[in-house]
């Protein structure tokens, strides 16, 4: 029989080897549980156009070296950086830069970079449509503190430009003018914080691109400058354009056909064309356009305010569109759809066009240029425009006091609450009958 020492020794013995096996285990499961410490990141690799030939005098053609370092990057193993250095001017011919690329790509802007100058300055192999091209890109971001400069006032300048001949008309010529950055066929995109000026036609295009946002951006042309469109989007889908200023000639924004998710947000817009829809339809051609929201934004000094263009004979649909909390100064027309737009004199009535229904006007206010109504709603004889609702519309003269009234044709839809000048012409509910459309389809 175990004597009361060696049982006291025997109990603390048993606790010991117990409160050393449960400390083992302890041990055991924390180092399992622990996450490995993550592996110090090593900067994204750099290939700035400098190391490439580049000379960066405004002067020498630096294509060659811009296109070397394109290369590079695309095929670095990791995500890459291509750099324009600050404190160097770089003038570049067209180009194209293509994809698609092991890995996403920063195009880091920080000098400038200069377009040739004018057409005669223009390579006669190169394509006189386009300057800039990236081309079946996923995942880059083109970013900086430089500036794109297209150099724009010669091709302005051409004969055949509307504003050279007699009362707007065109005189014979060549007339192709560069598009500074196009994107087409490309996916997951940032611009941002990029200034970008005097491009000879369009600034930015987007052709059968999604996922685009934009943000940031500063675009300036002269007001008298023709088709300098400041963002252009078309087949294109899932688009942000956020925070950026743009003055120039033409539509600060235009949304072309083929394009649907657009989000456009705390835009300042003039003088220029306005924000656009269209135009759509020409040459009897289908657009369908779908879920455009444009809110928090100022358009100023400019032609137009928010406007949706079509021309007869176009079928598709236009659908779900919101303009809310919009400020207009001194604007020729802040609403606008026009299904008349051509580019004669007379517009000829034709059976068929792009049908509009599902357009919202909300919380915009401000004043008018009384040259025009503050509200111009012309929609196809045969086809109406149908489901147009109006509420928290305040539109003013921006000189003396006398008030235009509204203008309104084959539309219809709602005032949900009263308009200043009170909209009156928009017919009530809806037509009896509709032709068949696409808006199915669409």
């Amino acid at each position: 029989m175990m004597d009361s020492v060696h049982l006291r020794f025997a109990v603390l013995l048993a606790t010991t080897l117990c409160s050393f096996t449960l400390s083992a285990q302890h041990r055991i499961l924390s180092q399992i549980s622990t996450p490995p410490s993550a592996a110090p990141s090593s900067p994204p690799p750099v290939f700035s156009v400098l190391s490439y030939g580049a000379v960066g005098d405004g002067v020498a053609d630096d294509t060659q070296s811009f296109k070397m370092a394109w290369d590079a990057a695309c095929q670095a193993d990791n995500p890459a950086v291509i750099l324009v250095p600050r404190h160097y001017t770089f003038m570049i011919q067209s180009a194209i830069f293509s994809g698609p690329c092991r890995n996403g790509l920063t195009f880091q802007i920080d000098g400038s970079m200069l377009a040739p100058e004018g057409p005669d300055s223009w390579p006669k192999n190169n394509s006189k449509r386009q300057w800039l091209v990236f081309y079946r890109i996923d995942g880059m971001s083109m970013q900086g503190s430089g500036l794109i400069d297209g150099r724009g006032q010669k091709w302005w300048d051409l004969p055949c430009k509307p504003h050279r001949g007699v009362n707007g008309t065109a005189l014979p010529g060549p007339c192709d003018s560069p598009v500074a950055l196009r994107f087409f066929w490309s996916s997951n995109l940032i611009v941002k914080g990029m200034k970008i000026k005097n491009s000879p036609q369009f600034h930015f295009r987007f052709d059968s691109c999604h996922h685009v946002h934009i943000d940031s951006l500063y675009i300036k042309a002269p007001s008298s400058s023709p088709n300098t469109d400041g963002i252009h989007v078309e087949n294109t889908n899932n688009v942000n354009i956020y925070n950026s200023v743009i003055a120039n000639g033409d539509d600060c924004v235009s949304i072309g056909a083929g394009t649907f998710n657009v989000d456009i947000r705390n835009i300042t817009c003039g003088p220029g064309h306005g924000i656009s829809i269209g135009s759509l339809g020409p040459r009897n051609t289908r657009a369908c356009v779908t879920n455009i929201t444009v809110r928090d934004s100022v358009i100023k000094h400019s032609d137009n305010g928010v406007r949706i263009k079509t021309w007869q004979g176009g079928y598709g649909a236009v659908s779900q569109v919101s303009y809310s909390n919009i400020v207009m100064e001194s604007v020729r027309n802040p609403i606008m759809i026009d299904q008349y737009y051509c580019s004669s004199k007379s517009c000829a009535n034709q059976t068929a066009a792009v049908y509009i229904s599902g357009v919202s006007y909300s919380g915009i206010k401000g004043t008018y240029d009384v040259r025009s109504p503050a509200m111009h709603l012309a929609c196809s004889d045969a086809v109406p425009c149908t489901n147009l609702t109006v509420t928290d519309v305040e539109l003013l003269p921006a000189q003396g006091q006398r008030m235009v009234d509204p203008y309104c044709w084959n539309a219809y839809g709602d005032v949900a609450d009263f308009t200043i000048p009170p909209l009156f012409c928009l017919i009530q509910g809806n037509p009896l009958t509709l032709p068949a459309t696409d808006l199915d389809r669409c």
